[in-house]
């Protein structure tokens, strides 16, 4: 069976017209460090607003990155000099959300004008259904978690190290009743960023162990544990082709522009708050 990475999934008739065009699918050939990534989806973002496209991009970080969300205190939650001390590379992203440890995973990111899902929260359950076909597609057994009511302050997950992956809200995806796919959005003009990772290998021990806070429960599984096997990078992102259910043309992988990429890269805005 031919691979959707390398050849486009052919366009029904009238189907693409009424979604607004087909996507464009960039599987990144390499791994990128932080900065770039996070430059590149802004980028995307940027450029579905302006001309109406949509991108479904898949990629890896190289260095593996701490990754924190654009509002939250990282001052205040994160023990920065432990940071430095165990050379990890951390990047803020342009979406909200808490830390996530980027190693062994598969990271996705969507960019489309928001009246292609209606809403934040019908994009945000649609891009998750669509994951969990892909993960249904390679044995997995995906939920997406059911609508909570916001928890109060001070309850499990919610402290100042509350990380990405300790606690799983409504329509996330989870395997076994444990989060495997953490995501954040981000809105400009008329256009939506989501993107998050899904877990293939590994832990997120490392965000617990920079925290400020006492370690706190760890609600996270991984593909490979959930499948009992080891899983590559390459068929997760072509099971996710195959199960997009829109038509995709393949594209290239695009270069952030330099000064997007240095702002990403600069501690004033890591640690702006």
């Amino acid at each position: 069976m031919p691979s959707l990475l390398t050849e486009a999934r052919p366009a029904e008739p009238g189907a693409a017209a009424r979604a607004g065009g087909p996507w464009t699918l960039v599987v990144e050939p390499e791994a990128r460090a932080g900065a770039e990534q996070m430059a590149v989806d802004e980028a995307l973002l940027d450029a579905a607003d302006r001309t109406g496209r949509a991108w479904l991009r898949l990629y890896r970080f190289a260095p593996p990155c701490l990754s924190l969300g654009r509002h939250e205190s990282a001052a205040r939650r994160y023990d920065r000099a432990a940071i430095a001390r165990l050379g990890i590379d951390v990047v803020r992203r342009p979406t909200g959300g808490r830390a996530v440890w980027h190693e062994h995973a598969l990271t996705y990111a969507v960019a489309a004008p928001l009246a292609r899902f209606g809403s934040p929260r019908a994009a945000y359950r649609a891009i998750h259904a669509r994951l969990a076909a892909a993960l249904a597609l390679l044995g997995a057994r995906p939920t997406l978690a059911p609508a909570r009511p916001r928890p109060a302050p001070g309850a499990p997950g919610t402290g100042i190290a509350g990380a990405c992956f300790a606690r799983a809200v409504g329509g996330e995806i989870l395997v076994g009743g444990r989060k495997l796919v953490g995501s954040a959005q981000a809105l400009r003009g008329r256009a939506l960023l989501q993107h998050g990772a899904l877990l293939l290998a590994g832990s997120q021990d490392v965000v617990r162990a920079v925290s400020r806070a006492p370690r706190g429960p760890d609600g996270a599984t991984t593909l490979s544990a959930a499948l009992g096997r080891a899983v590559t990078f390459r068929e997760v992102a072509d099971a996710i082709a195959r199960a997009w259910g829109e038509p995709l043309a393949p594209g290239p992988s695009p270069e952030p522009e330099p000064e997007r990429t240095a702002r990403f890269r600069d501690p004033a805005w890591t640690w702006r708050r």
